[in-house]
C-alpha cells in the first residue's frame, strides 16, 4: 500500500488559494480515479476537485470552510499496487532505495562537494521565511485593497486574521479599515499618562456608536437574510470598483433593424446546422471587437501610475445566475472567432454558468466586459467596471420605435429596432472624448451591420 497526496491544482491566472466549501467523501470511503471529491470556492468561481487516482481516503487534511493554497496537500489516499509514473508516493519503496544511495554515494563526496552543497542551503534558508512573511497568503482581492488603501507593512502585521492559519480575509481587512482611524486615536491617550484618561473614556459613545452607523434598525415581520459567499465577493468588488475608479457613463440610441433583419433570417438555419441559439450577444461581441481594434486604449487596465494595454481582446459576458447572483465568464480572444465560433463560446459559457460548471480559468484575464441588461427588459443603466478594466458596456432591449429616416427621396418616420448603450469608463485614463468616439464606434457597427454577412 502507498499513499497519495491529493493536491490543491492550479486553478487559472491570479488565483493562489481556495476555501474548502464541502467533501463529497468520508474519511474511509474509497473513491475512483477521476471522480470529483470536493468543492472548492475562489474569489471568482466554484469548481469541483477530482482525484487522478483511486484509493480510499484516509486523512482529510482540510475542512469544510478552511483556506487551501494552490500546491498544497488538502487530503491523503491510500492506493493499491505500482502507481508507476503517476505522480503517487511510494513512501515504502523509497526508503530502502535511499538508503542504497546514501551508503554508497558517501564516500565518494569530498568536503568541497560539502561545502558547495551547503551554499544553496544557506541561501534558501535566508530566503524562505522572508518569501512566507510577504505573501502571507493574501487573496488577489485582499491584495488589492491593501494596496488602494495603502495600507502598509506594519499595519498589516498589526491585523489578525481570523482565517486558516491566522491568514487575513477580506473581512478582517474590512473591518481593519472601518477602525483604522478610530485606532490610531485611540492609540496616543494609550501611551500618556494617567491625567489623560478622560480622553480615552470620551471614547466610549463613538465606539458604541459603530453598529447603529454599520447596520439598519429592524420592525417586527422583517426578514434578515444572510448574504451568502458569492454575494459578499460581490458586494466588495462593486464597492473596490467605486472606490478605485471614477466611474463617467456615455448614452447613445442605436437603429439595429439589420441585425434583427440578420438574425431573423439566419437563426434557424444556424440552429438546424449547428444545433446551437443565435442571440444578439455574438452580433454585440462582435462589434465591440471591430471597436476595440480601432480604439485600443479602450483595451487597457491600470497599476498604479502605469497603464497596461493588453495585446489579447477577452471579452466578459456578465451573466445572471439562477440564485440571483451575477458572474462573468471570459471569450478568450474574441477577435480571432468566427460568428459561428463566438456564438457557440457564448453559448457554451452561458450553460456552465447557470449549471456551475464554470472552470476558475473560465472567469479570468477579461479585458473589456459586455453586460446585456435588455435581457430584462431594461432600457439603458448605468454599470460599473469590473476591476482591473477601465471600461463596460451595457446594452438595453431593443424596442420598436417610430423614427426619422433619411432616404433619397426625403425624410420620412418608419417603424424601427431601436437600443439604448450605456458606455461606463474610469476617467482616471479614459477621458469623453475617447470612452464616447469608442461607443460611437459600436453604435456605427451595429447600425450599419450587413444582413449578407455569412455566419
Amino acid at each position: 500500500m502507498a499513499e497519495y497526496k491529493l493536491i490543491l491544482p492550479s486553478m487559472g491566472e491570479g488565483v493562489m488559494e481556495a476555501t474548502i466549501i464541502n467533501w463529497m467523501y468520508n474519511e474511509g470511503d474509497t473513491v475512483q480515479e477521476d471522480e470529483s471529491v470536493v468543492e472548492i470556492a475562489t474569489d471568482k468561481v466554484d469548481s469541483d476537485v477530482p482525484t487522478p487516482v483511486s484509493g480510499k481516503i484516509v486523512k482529510i487534511l482540510k475542512q469544510k470552510d478552511e483556506v487551501a493554497k494552490v500546491g498544497e496537500p488538502i487530503a491523503i489516499l491510500e492506493v493499491e499496487g505500482e502507481m508507476g509514473a503517476d505522480g503517487a508516493v511510494h513512501e515504502q519503496e523509497q526508503a530502502p532505495k535511499s538508503h542504497n544511495e546514501v551508503t554508497t554515494e558517501i564516500p565518494d563526496v569530498t568536503p568541497q562537494d560539502i561545502q558547495e552543497l551547503q551554499k544553496p542551503l544557506e541561501k534558501t534558508a535566508e530566503t524562505t521565511p522572508q518569501d512566507i512573511e510577504n505573501e502571507r497568503y493574501l487573496s488577489p482581492l485582499v491584495r488589492s485593497i491593501v494596496k488602494e488603501e495603502n495600507i502598509s507593512a506594519a499595519e498589516i502585521e498589526k491585523i489578525v486574521g481570523s482565517g486558516a492559519e491566522n491568514r487575513i480575509t477580506k473581512e478582517d481587512i474590512l473591518s481593519y479599515l472601518s477602525t483604522r482611524g478610530t485606532q490610531s486615536a485611540e492609540a496616543k491617550p494609550a501611551v500618556t499618562t494617567a491625567p489623560a484618561a478622560k480622553p480615552v473614556a470620551s471614547a466610549q459613545p463613538a465606539a458604541a456608536a459603530a453598529p447603529i452607523a454599520s447596520g439598519t434598525t429592524t420592525a417586527a415581520g422583517d426578514e434578515v437574510i444572510p448574504m451568502d459567499r458569492v454575494r459578499k465577493i460581490i458586494a466588495e468588488a462593486m464597492v473596490n470598483s467605486k472606490r478605485t475608479a471614477p466611474h463617467v457613463t456615455s448614452f447613445i440610441e442605436t437603429d439595429v433593424t439589420n441585425v434583427v433583419k440578420w438574425r431573423n433570417k439566419n437563426k434557424a438555419l444556424f440552429e438546424k446546422r449547428d444545433g446551437e441559439k443565435l442571440t444578439f450577444m455574438p452580433i454585440f461581441v462582435r462589434a465591440v471587437v471591430k471597436a476595440i481594434q480601432d480604439y485600443p486604449m479602450i483595451n487597457v487596465s491600470v497599476d498604479g501610475d502605469k497603464i497596461i494595454k493588453k495585446k489579447n481582446i477577452n471579452i466578459g459576458m456578465a451573466t445572471a445566475l439562477p440564485d440571483g447572483n451575477l458572474i462573468v465568464p471570459v471569450i478568450k480572444n474574441a477577435d480571432q472567432l468566427s460568428l459561428s465560433g463566438l456564438a457557440k463560446a457564448i453559448n457554451d459559457l452561458a450553460y456552465r454558468a447557470r449549471n456551475k460548471q464554470l472552470k476558475p480559468d473560465d472567469t479570468q484575464g477579461a479585458t473589456y466586459t459586455i453586460s446585456n441588461i435588455g435581457s430584462f427588459g431594461n432600457l439603458m443603466g448605468t454599470p460599473i467596471i469590473p476591476q482591473p478594466q477601465v471600461a463596460i458596456l451595457a446594452v438595453g432591449a431593443i424596442v420598436k420605435k417610430p423614427s426619422v429616416v433619411e432616404t433619397p427621396e426625403g425624410d420620412m418616420i418608419a417603424i424601427r429596432h431601436q437600443m439604448f448603450m450605456s458606455h461606463s469608463y474610469d476617467h482616471r485614463v479614459v477621458d469623453g472624448s475617447l470612452g464616447g468616439l469608442f461607443l460611437k464606434k459600436v453604435h456605427d457597427n451595429l447600425e450599419n451591420w450587413d444582413i449578407s454577412t455569412e455566419i
